[in-house]
């Protein structure tokens, strides 16, 4: 909870004093993020990927002061990109204190505040109101209906005696609750038209309409919303009055390259395991490949999310070992990632007649991923001693149950295996399970690269012959 700070006017008297003047929603986000790029300062902490593509439209979107749709494919980061809005609002703003609407105490729209202004003038209370509490997110869902967003008759004040056509029997939704904030609709094609035809005027008129009679309340709103590009045509669940109003459409995207699907796994995931750099690019490579898979089906996209509960699911499968075996710290190797497939097919959507290969075709493009990532790190580096170690009868066991100084002790003190440790990063007087992690990469590539044999079962993978 956030406390007030004890110096802010209490009263509309005290904060025309302070030479307090109202901002429209749009003008102050314009303000602040001007500000913002002016100091140097980033607006947009925590996101990662979209500094040359999505965010520059989105700035200038702002500044243009139009309302934002977002499209894209899901896990692209758009309801997070959204959320980080609210720190270009002033931290602090007045409101009146006990009106239903966050209004300013300066400019009521209410006929209730108006009144209690006319009654108290400079003795009106004041609140002030953070700039989380400002920002309201709403998943739209077929049920969602008008009463919801825009508002309805209140029965109990229509019971108090007051007329229908009385604005104050009007039970305000969220729309007009989040004036002088910003509203975000998620999936915004899933609203029933009926639903998309009540926002129209919201946004255009700044009127609302509710059972028969019309409101005019200048409502001062951010509308932003996200949606998928397949939804938001002529020929899908979008109607175009309502697309005519959003001021801007942007399109975001997943991470362009290896490093940005790294930091944002990096940044996202919950590891209950160290995970090193070398896995989470295989990770990274993985999701990059399954995005360009024929067998995928690209229109549902492959999550951000995929490669983050990856990642999680890896660091979870070192710590398990680490319960059973005692190693200390929990690493994760490259043995590791035989657990992905299986726990994560279900976050997948495949074509039609893949079906029951779905599997297979995911430890085919895991394994290139893991081949790619080798290629990555062990280029103009000479695997050749290892694998002749290895075929000397050198075999090496790894699994769920086989700690990382096993897997060392199975080979002859080798120059490759410090070669192999350094450019994984992995210094040479580093735990036994980091330097395993790479030694097992390396091992991994030679199979691969038919170099090697591996022979596998529930619990241990042999390399040999």
């Amino acid at each position: 909870m956030n406390d007030v700070p004890a110096n802010l006017p209490r009263t509309a008297g005290d904060l025309r004093a302070a030479g307090h003047l109202p901002r429209s929603i749009k003008q102050e986000l314009h303000d602040n993020l001007l500000a913002k790029l002016r100091a140097g300062e980033d607006p947009w902490p925590g996101i990662v990927g979209f500094s040359r593509t999505v965010l520059p439209q989105l700035e200038r979107a702002l500044l243009a002061g139009h309302d934002v749709v977002l499209l894209g494919e899901r896990g692209q980061g758009k309801t997070r990109l959204l959320r980080t809005l609210v720190g270009l609002l002033d931290e602090w703003t007045p409101a009146i204190e006990g009106a239903e609407l966050a209004e300013h105490p300066l400019d009521p729209i209410t006929p209730e505040s108006r009144r209690r202004a006319a009654e108290l003038g400079d003795a009106l209370p004041v609140t002030w109101r953070h700039r989380d509490e400002r920002y309201t997110e709403k998943l739209a869902t077929p049920d969602t209906s008008v009463g919801d967003l825009i508002g309805d008759v209140d029965p109990v004040k229509v019971a108090e005696g007051r007329s229908l056509g009385d604005p104050e029997t009007i039970h305000f939704g969220l729309v007009p609750r989040a004036h002088r904030g910003i509203v975000a609709i998620n999936e915004l094609p899933d609203l029933a038209e009926r639903i998309q035809v009540a926002l129209l005027n919201v946004m255009e008129e700044r009127d609302i309409q509710v059972r028969g009679y019309t409101l005019r309340l200048p409502l001062d709103v951010l509308l932003v919303s996200t949606a998928n590009p397949e939804d938001y045509t002529n020929r899908g669940r979008i109607i175009t009055p309502l697309k005519d109003r959003f001021g801007a459409e942007i399109r975001t995207h997943y991470p362009l390259d290896v490093e940005s699907e790294i930091a944002v796994v990096r940044q996202e995931a919950h590891l209950v395991a160290e995970v090193g750099e070398p896995l989470l690019e295989v990770l990274a490579r993985f999701v990059r490949n399954l995005r360009e898979s024929p067998v995928i089906d690209q229109r549902s996209g492959v999550s951000a999310r995929f490669a983050v509960a990856a990642a999680e699911t890896v660091g979870a499968a070192a710590l398990r070992r680490s319960a059973l075996t005692g190693e200390e710290p929990a690493v994760a190797r490259p043995v590791d990632l035989d657990a992905v497939p299986a726990v994560l097919r279900g976050k997948l959507e495949f074509e039609p007649g893949e079906e029951g290969r779905e599997t297979e075709h995911l430890v085919h493009l895991l394994r290139r991923a893991v081949a790619e990532t080798a290629r990555s790190r062990f280029a103009g580096l000479d695997l050749l001693p290892l694998a002749d170690a290895v075929e000397d009868g050198h075999l090496v066991a790894t699994g769920e149950r086989v700690p990382g100084k096993d897997v060392l002790a199975a080979l002859p003190e080798l120059p490759v295996l410090h070669d192999v440790a350094a450019r994984a990063g992995v210094g040479p007087d580093e735990p036994a399970g980091r330097i395993a992690a790479a030694v097992e990469l390396a091992l991994e590539s030679l199979f691969l690269s038919r170099k090697l044999a591996k022979d596998s079962d529930d619990t241990t993978t042999v390399y040999g012959r």
